[in-house]
């Protein structure tokens, strides 16, 4: 019945993105040292809040819902290498990891205040 809700399954994606970054982060904090390892990172989160609905910017400023939903990937994280080739930097993966956890952080309250909003509809606290 729930996944029926867009705003909770938008907060579940983005919660799930912010999972997968923080996981990247970790396997990039644990590689710092080896040899030719080369930093990853996750593509953006982009959300559509219905795949049927199309949405049509009528103003710079709007939102732009053409973006597919659920589509985030690992990539290279870029940057430049050390002598050893390895581009991990301690430095941007602490960054990285301190936004995951915001961003999921983020998600989470708005998935409970959603719910909270749903249980008030329905006469329930």
């Amino acid at each position: 019945m729930l996944e029926k809700i867009g705003i909770l399954n938008l907060a579940t994606d983005k919660a799930r993105h912010a999972a997968a970054r923080q996981e990247v982060a970790a396997r990039n904090v644990a590689n710092a040292d080896t040899p030719g390892y080369r930093a990853r990172d996750v593509t953006e989160f982009k959300a559509e809040l219905d795949p049927g609905f199309r949405a049509r910017r009528t103003h710079p400023a709007h939102f732009d819902f053409s973006a597919p939903r659920n589509e985030w990937r690992e990539i290279d994280a870029g940057g430049a290498a050390d002598p050893n080739g390895n581009s991990v930097s301690l430095d941007e993966e602490v960054l990285r990891s301190v936004q995951a956890e915001r961003d999921h952080s983020r998600a989470i309250t708005v998935y409970q205040a959603s719910l909270g909003v749903l249980r008030a509809g329905l006469g329930r606290r």
